[in-house]
């Protein structure tokens, strides 16, 4: 089999490499996986700036913001301001076959996309929630923290669906309508809140790692120009698993290793699951969004934190 071809007027090459370590994939492997489930991929990326996690052969993988100059003029692209990085960056936005070929002869396995379209910049699509189990925490545990979160949205009106991340977590997305960045980052506070009274001993909201006590993270940081993995993107773990929708039935009868490039391209034949199975744009609760308003932003409480830590740590040392 030739170690190079052309699909859509695209170059593909090195299609026989290793993927990286514990792939159990080759480049080519990537290429089809992806080009077969274009079509139901495609569209959960299309317009919505897009970072890469690419597994370069000899080096560590790395995540790719800034579109690379040797881009393709063919790639759509955007700029746009990014916070993480306190500068503008020239994202692709992968709208189209050729691109997301380009991107896969590109070795990138993850893609990561915020929840705002261009040009709709003020107006989030998702409220989400990343679920993060403790290390050596199980994914029932998860999901556990996400039937916490769905009640929680349950008594306000307001419904979800589900998704495994492709690693050892569940992310639960709302499809939201009418509300800017700062309600919906607001709301998203005022959720995990909730969903930590539900069960303080289960899952908690504290984002600095070792005040988390072997529970499960309730990330509510997934807002603005924050990115989530997409939905049937690859993640660079064992086997290479794929982050893949879950019937809330189901959840107790799967494993996110099912999941992967080799599983993934039959479960979805009868089309998009994930696009099949969101409920409709809803409004937030204004019950929420109030709530949110008065909880810290979790990173900047962080940061203070860490420096009052800090700070404790040297007066101890020049008192001992």
């Amino acid at each position: 089999m030739a170690d190079e071809e052309a699909r859509d007027g695209v170059r593909l090459t090195n299609l026989d490499q290793p993927l990286f370590d514990g792939a159990q994939a080759t480049k080519r492997d990537l290429v089809d996986y992806l080009d077969a489930v274009s079509d139901v991929l495609l569209p959960h990326l299309r317009d919505r700036p897009l970072s890469v996690i690419r597994a370069l052969r000899g080096q560590r993988p790395f995540m790719q913001k800034n579109l690379p100059k040797y881009a393709p003029e063919s790639v759509p692209r955007v700029t746009w301001f990014a916070e993480s990085v306190g500068h503008d960056v020239t994202y692709a936005l992968c709208n189209d076959r050729p691109t997301l070929l380009w991107f896969a002869n590109q070795r990138a396995v993850e893609y990561h996309v915020t929840l705002l379209r261009a040009p709709d910049w003020p107006h989030p699509t998702h409220l989400v929630l990343d679920l993060d189990p403790p290390e050596g925490g199980g994914f029932a545990a998860a999901v556990a923290a996400a039937r916490l979160v769905r009640e929680v949205l349950a008594e306000v009106g307001m419904t979800a669906t589900v998704k495994t991340s492709g690693a050892k977590g569940v992310h639960v997305f709302a499809p939201v309508t009418g509300a800017d960045v700062e309600a919906v980052a607001a709301a998203t506070r005022a959720v995990a809140a909730r969903a930590e009274q539900l069960d303080p001993a289960l899952a908690t909201t504290a984002f600095i790692r070792e005040d988390r006590g072997g529970k499960v993270f309730l990330d509510a940081t997934r807002s603005g120009g924050a990115t989530v993995v997409s939905v049937y993107s690859p993640r660079l773990r064992p086997g290479t698993t794929v982050s893949f929708p879950v019937a809330w039935d189901d959840l107790d009868n799967v494993s996110p290793a099912d999941f992967t490039m080799r599983t993934a391209p039959d479960l979805l034949a009868a089309g998009d699951l994930w696009a099949a199975g969101l409920p409709a744009p809803q409004p937030l609760d204004p019950g929420l969004v109030e709530q949110g308003r008065t909880i810290p932003i979790a990173r900047v409480a962080a940061m203070h934190e860490g420096k009052r830590r800090a700070r404790a740590r040297r007066a101890a040392e020049a008192d001992g």
